[in-house]
């Protein structure tokens, strides 16, 4: 084929090709193929033991791949160790927020930054936390295991955006959650994503997550059963059935 056919491959952020994780003897994914492009928002859904969560701490490396190849930045990275992939530009928002409670708002905020040695963009970065997260600024000095869920929930995305990421993970942001704040949490994480910071939502409330996201990909007992844009699995009759509540 002449060269003018050939149409150059977008670059990928982060792929995962066939992998397969086990916690032990047992198998918890299998073949999973997973990419995430720059600027991108991707949401993974399924229910309760599908691998959700397995997916996200094996892209962060705290479950190790047995098998397959996953990717970060065009280089290899399932051997990389955790601290190695956030240095590298991933952050992460945990399940359950797991903030540190003894320390005060400031403090969890400059933990996000503890990598970085450029004070003025540190400094840029916290005022657009504090532009984000307007409470966050008022309770600078509180310690943050005395905060709400909701108020803890901003303060986690403050605290990954403090590393300034090329991807933030975040895990079931809505978990806990009234549905006013759930509904606020995704309007700023979409605003993040605006900014040009890849997100990856692992969440159970599908109508929400496909709602703002670009791509999404479904699991069932680890295996990637449906995947494609958003807009596609929100009208997509099997998905409706298993997770968007309509018969």
């Amino acid at each position: 084929m002449g060269e003018r056919f050939k149409v150059a491959e977008r670059e990928k952020l982060l792929e995962l090709k066939k992998v397969t994780t086990h916690y032990g003897p047992i198998r918890i994914l299998t073949d999973v193929d997973m990419v995430i492009y720059p600027g991108e928002m991707v949401c993974l859904l399924g229910g309760n033991a599908s691998g959700k969560s397995t997916t996200l701490k094996t892209i962060l490396g705290i479950v190790k791949v047995s098998e397959g190849e996953m990717y970060f930045r065009g280089e290899r990275a399932e051997n990389l160790s955790t601290a190695e992939r956030i240095q590298r530009g991933m952050a992460v928002v945990p399940e359950n927020r797991r903030i540190f409670p003894k320390m005060t708002v400031l403090e969890n905020l400059e933990m996000g930054a503890y990598l970085r040695e450029d004070k003025k963009a540190i400094k840029e970065d916290m005022d657009y936390v504090f532009d984000l997260f307007p409470r966050i600024k008022e309770r600078l000095g509180q310690k943050g295991g005395t905060m709400s869920g909701g108020e803890q929930q901003m303060l986690a995305m403050g605290r990954a955006l403090m590393s300034r990421p090329k991807l933030i993970l975040m895990d079931e942001p809505s978990m806990g959650l009234a549905p006013l704040f759930v509904e606020r949490i995704f309007e700023i994480i979409k605003q993040v994503n605006e900014r040009g910071i890849s997100v990856f939502v692992v969440e159970q409330n599908a109508n929400v997550a496909l709602s703002i996201a670009d791509r999404g990909y479904v699991l069932q007992t680890g295996e990637v059963v449906l995947s494609g844009p958003a807009k596609d699995l929100l009208n997509n009759e099997a998905m409706k059935k298993a997770y968007l509540g309509e018969v």
